[in-house]
Order: structure tokens, then sequence, then C-alpha cells
């Protein structure tokens, strides 16, 4: 698992990312980092135009694996072509943890591929996942 504060995240100067989840405990330092990689601020989920990534916040108490496979769906549904995905929870242990197989089967349910996990911060854990566009 790669260790990071954004590094892992991929994005590129323009990148257009949609944010899904935001609450308080999100970690200010991974947005900045988002931000800082893309030269764009995140977009939220009422954004109304089409974006090329998505951060989507999932923890224990957001819901269950169908909640998520639907959230994913619907990120992305909002992506330009096959724009990336990260799915980030909270670290193994720790209040609001997810297991890894419940965001892998939302993933496979939402018919997209889980591609790698990273260390990102402190407290969360991220899942890169991509689509199976046809």
């Amino acid at each position: 698992m790669v260790s990071t504060v954004g590094g892992a995240f991929g994005f590129t100067s323009g990148t257009i990312v949609q944010e899904f989840g935001y609450d308080d405990d999100v970690d200010p330092a991974l947005r900045e980092a988002a931000e800082t990689l893309t030269g764009t601020e995140l977009v939220d989920e009422d954004y109304e135009d089409v974006a090329d990534s998505a951060i989507v916040w999932w923890r224990a108490d957001d819901g269950d694996v169908d909640d998520l496979t639907d959230l994913l769906v619907d990120a992305q549904a909002n992506l330009d072509g096959d724009g990336l995905i990260w799915v980030l929870t909270p670290k193994a242990r720790t209040t609001g943890a997810v297991p890894t197989s419940e965001i892998e089967e939302a993933v496979r349910t939402a018919g997209m591929h889980a591609t790698s996990a990273a260390s990102m911060g402190e407290h969360w854990s991220g899942i890169r996942v991509s689509s199976r566009r046809r």
C-alpha cells in the first residue's frame, strides 16, 4: 500500500474533481493536495456539469454496500469518459472504518474495477476505482 498525502491521486492540472460525502471529518490536507495537483477547487455533489474524476468519502455509518453502489453509479454518471474515482474510508480499526471487501463488492456491483489501494494521510485509506465502460 502506498503512503501519501494526495500524491497517489494521479490527478493532473486542469482536472475537475467532484467530491461526494463531504463532512466535518474529512482530511483538509488531502482536499488541499487534490486542489494543488489540479489547480482547481473541488466541486460538490450538486455540480451540474461533467467532472473528470471523483473523490468519495465513505464511512461505516454512511450506509450499506447497496448505498455505496448507488453512490458509485451516480459518481460515474457525472464523469467525462473513463475518469477515476477514489473511495476514501477511515483506516482499519478506527471509528467509521469500512471493510475493504464491502468496498470491492460495491465497486463490482456498480460495474467498475478496484485498481489499487493507498494510505491517504494519517486517518484515511483510499481505493482507486476505474470504470469498465464499453
